[in-house]
């Protein structure tokens, strides 16, 4: 079994599928657009930024989690794999837009 493990890599970004400027969250790697929700295929881990496929994840769902609020399910458009993501809607820059999260859950 394949242990996943985690590298903070917190650096802003402009996001490739609305362009807006995106701050780092400041306490874990931030990996998806907070206006959008949509992200680049770069990690094999997260964090690590290994991934050569760099293609726009589309997010296709979300699923509230009693735990870990919400977790967003994005599909690769260039080769199709899926990755959850856990949304960052409580922080305290640039949190995740809460009414697309809402918005998502119900199947957009």
């Amino acid at each position: 079994m394949e242990q996943r493990r985690f590298t903070k890599n917190d650096s802003g970004f402009v996001c490739g599928h609305c362009g807006k400027v995106v701050e780092p969250l400041g306490y874990t790697s931030r990996n998806h657009c907070p206006f959008c929700l949509w992200s680049l295929h770069v990690d094999v881990n997260p964090g690590d930024r290994a991934n050569e496929c760099g293609g726009l994840m589309e997010p296709i769902r979300v699923e509230p989690d009693a735990r870990r609020g919400y977790i967003i399910v994005h599909r690769c458009l260039k080769c199709g794999a899926e990755r959850r993501n856990r949304a960052a809607h409580e922080a305290a820059v640039q949190p995740d837009n809460l009414s697309l999260l809402i918005r998502f859950t119900a199947g957009k």
